[in-house]
């Protein structure tokens, strides 16, 4: 079990690294631009993902009273925008991929300096080191993501044999991550049924989609983009500051289970959106 332990980090790492890079090796310059000349779309991507999914996640943690750790987590989500799997689902829910790709990127990188701001704010009572927040996410997130959108426009050729390799990396990283993380905490994620941490992100993950819809724009394809990119959370960035930076592993459990969860509901989601559009 010791051994598995150690391995976390290392499965993190290449999950975190892996995913960034793809999604920098895979955009130009021009395309997560383009979109994001519609201001007011704009607008409200940055005040749902930045501000109205924060602050469900506090009420939602006060209302059901979850336990301090299970709240924090769901709280560092809340401020973890930008998923990077939004282009999957925006394809498979037949959404605006232009669109999909450019909130995607916006969103990841404000959220580099947006957590580390806010998280002090937010998490009363709970000690929280905002330059560790952003050194880590600026290491492991952004500069893998530079590295590749660099890469992309100067060796194309190579970008588009590398980026698949390093998706399957990714999807088998996350995988792994997640196999790990049940297995060493499985008394902790067995824990929390009866907790209502489960029901608190079922809750959170419908509220952020319904919260995008409705605020989406003027085309059912932006509102679905908007929709399950406010729903799916960075997931990568949380685990990155759950992981490095509080010691209670109910933290990384909490963002664990939103992942799982939200893997089992948005992916079905997007379907049905995309059957309901093709039958309109």
């Amino acid at each position: 079990m010791e051994l598995l332990g150690k391995a976390i980090p290392i499965a993190m790492l290449s999950f975190v690294v892996s995913s960034m890079l793809a999604v920098g090796l895979g955009l130009t310059l021009s395309q997560i631009a383009a979109p994001l000349r519609n201001v007011r779309l704009v607008a409200m991507g940055l005040a749902t993902n930045f501000v109205l999914m924060p602050l469900a996640a506090v009420v939602l943690g006060r209302l059901l009273r979850l336990d301090t750790p299970f709240a924090v987590g769901l709280v560092i989500l809340g401020s973890a925008a930008g998923a990077p799997f939004l282009p999957l689902l925006a394809k498979l829910s037949k959404g605006d991929m232009a669109f999909a790709v450019g909130l995607m990127v916006l969103l990841m990188i404000l959220s580099v300096g947006y957590m580390p701001l806010v998280l002090p704010l937010l998490l009363e009572g709970v000690s929280v080191d905002a330059m560790k927040i952003a050194r880590s996410l600026l290491l492991l997130m952004l500069l893998p993501l530079g590295i590749g959108l660099v890469a992309r426009a100067r060796w194309e050729p190579a970008a588009a044999r590398i980026k698949p390799v390093l998706d399957r990396v990714s999807s088998l990283s996350l995988i792994l991550l997640i196999a790990l993380l049940t297995v060493t905490n499985f008394d902790k994620i067995v824990s929390v049924f009866g907790t209502r941490a489960i029901l608190a992100g079922i809750l959170f993950l419908l509220l952020g989609f319904a919260i995008g819809y409705v605020l989406g724009g003027p085309t059912r394809e932006t509102r679905r983009v908007l929709g399950l990119g406010t729903s799916q959370r960075n997931i990568a960035a949380a685990l990155v500051v759950a992981g490095q930076n509080f010691s209670d592993p109910k933290v990384v459990v909490m963002v664990v289970v939103v992942a799982i969860v939200g893997l089992l509901l948005l992916m079905p989601l997007a379907r049905a959106l995309a059957r309901r559009a093709s039958s309109a």
